[in-house]
């Protein structure tokens, strides 16, 4: 509740603070802001509160993932400097849009009733569709958000439809009286089709917000066409809200074993066909940006074993993973930003129109970064390995604990197809690496501004700690 308050009076502050003549007070009061409101998110640590008529409930779990989606915005807010430079953007627009995006987000995860859920998802949508669309010169840009408005839309109809059909099969909203209601339903020996039929629709359009196949085709040309600053915004903070709003659906009403073994069916083939379509098309990939889209798809893949093999242990399997992504993701993108700002921008004619394009994109972006820029080659190299799950980096534990519930649910050949997918994902990681290590580099100076530079280490100290010593996040839990 705290963050909630803290997040919407920062973001109308920063609103009014965009008419001061000068930007340099945007940036550190963003960041202030995102500090207090994590503060206050672990004020009341070990204990569980209930808001606003029982439509929304924190707890220990819910507090971890509002710290993980609060650290991931700090994080790309901090690399967000070159805002202040550019003349055509709006910076205090930007800011408090994504601060009024993480209130959608904190909804999702601590949510009781589903029309708090849908609340949440809407707030954290509309939000994402301006930002996509922010980059109004470019066409990729404008193109994003269009298709991203179009099929979000299409996908909050279905999710509207479920909990509809889930209130009449059950006659409540909330999702502990859902749960309830299930299973007097299993006692009974009743399945009404309004239930299943309800629960599936709902799966769907919380799948879709997650970019999951086979309701992933969005994905690529939204996260190609969107500024790479709310790329890496939309690829961490949307996908942990995403599956923190899965988990609780899942845990609180359809844990029963007779409704898992309806749904465990579906998601499982949904699950393999993410792993297999998303790590299968990385490969192809010529440009980093598509090719992190497919892998934001490729890691909703992994999340979803842990859901696959729900259990107590899940909770803790997923949240240390979506850390562990959040924090390779940010990294990654923001040594591309940092690349694609050392080149100059090319004046394109489209039509009668002079456009703006955008530099390399490409892996030949980085040959020859490491050498060029040993403290960026290593935060990359780093990046890359725990996104590929090598040993000793964050990735690795975080598919580990959710392999660990496949095999507890004894589905030791969806376990197969993930560590095959994983070996498919080592390869394209690793195209990275080698062009920054073994390949010759472009002749700009890549300028890095000093807390710039802190952020991407402190990701990169936290991905190797979590990597060697695991258990310091588990215990939160």
């Amino acid at each position: 509740m705290f963050p909630i308050v803290v997040l919407s009076i920062s973001g109308i502050v920063l609103l009014f603070l965009g008419f001061l003549k000068s930007r340099a007070v945007l940036l550190p009061a963003t960041l202030a802001c995102l500090v207090i409101a994590t503060v206050a998110n672990f004020y009341d640590w070990n204990k569980t509160y209930v808001y606003f008529n029982d439509m929304l409930v924190i707890n220990n779990l819910a507090m971890v993932f509002i710290g993980i989606v609060l650290l991931s915005a700090f994080m790309v807010v901090a690399l967000s400097g070159s805002l202040l430079d550019d003349e055509d953007a709006q910076p205090a627009e930007y800011y408090a849009i994504m601060l009024f995006s993480l209130v959608g987000a904190i909804m999702m995860i601590g949510y009781e009733n589903l029309l708090m859920l849908f609340v949440g998802i809407e707030i954290l949508s509309v939000a994402m569709y301006i930002l996509t669309g922010s980059d109004k010169r470019n066409l990729r840009s404008n193109e994003a958000a269009l298709k991203y408005f179009l099929m979000g839309a299409f996908a909050t109809g279905i999710l509207l439809f479920g909990m509809a059909l889930l209130y009449g099969a059950t006659g409540t909203f909330t999702i502990t009286g859902i749960g309830n209601a299930v299973n007097a339903m299993i006692k009974a020996q009743t399945s009404p089709l309004l239930l299943y039929v309800g629960m599936f629709m709902l799966l769907i359009g919380m799948l879709f917000k997650v970019s999951a196949a086979p309701f992933h085709f969005w994905t690529p040309d939204v996260y190609d066409g969107s500024p790479t600053l709310f790329t890496a915004f939309m690829s961490t903070v949307v996908k942990t809200a995403g599956f923190a709003a899965l988990l609780r659906v899942l845990l609180v009403c359809f844990n029963a074993s007779a409704v898992y073994g309806y749904w465990v069916q579906v998601l499982t083939i949904i699950t393999v066909l993410t792993l297999v379509i998303a790590n299968i098309t990385a490969v192809y990939q010529a440009s980093f940006k598509r090719m992190m889209a497919y892998s934001s798809i490729s890691h909703a893949g992994y999340l979803l074993i842990g859901l696959v093999g729900l259990t107590q242990q899940s909770k803790s399997a997923i949240a240390f993973y979506s850390l562990a992504y959040s924090l390779s993701t940010i990294s990654a993108f923001g040594i591309l930003l940092l690349v694609v700002k050392s080149r100059p921008i090319n004046d394109a004619l489209v039509g009668n129109q002079a456009t703006l394009t955008r530099p390399d994109e490409s892996y030949e972006a980085f040959n020859g970064l490491a050498r060029q820029n040993p403290v960026l080659g290593f935060v990359m190299t780093v990046a890359m390995l725990s996104l590929a799950g090598i040993p000793l980096t964050a990735g690795f534990w975080g598919k580990f604990m959710l392999f660990s519930t496949a095999v507890d649910k004894g589905l030791v050949w969806l376990l197969v197809v993930a560590v095959l997918m994983s070996a498919v994902g080592i390869y394209y990681y690793f195209r990275v690496v080698i062009a920054m290590y073994f390949r010759e580099g472009h002749a700009e100076t890549i300028r890095v501004a000093p807390f710039y530079r802190f952020v991407l280490i402190a990701a990169t100290v936290l991905t190797i700690v979590l990597g060697v010593v695991p258990g310091l996040f588990q215990r939160l839990l």
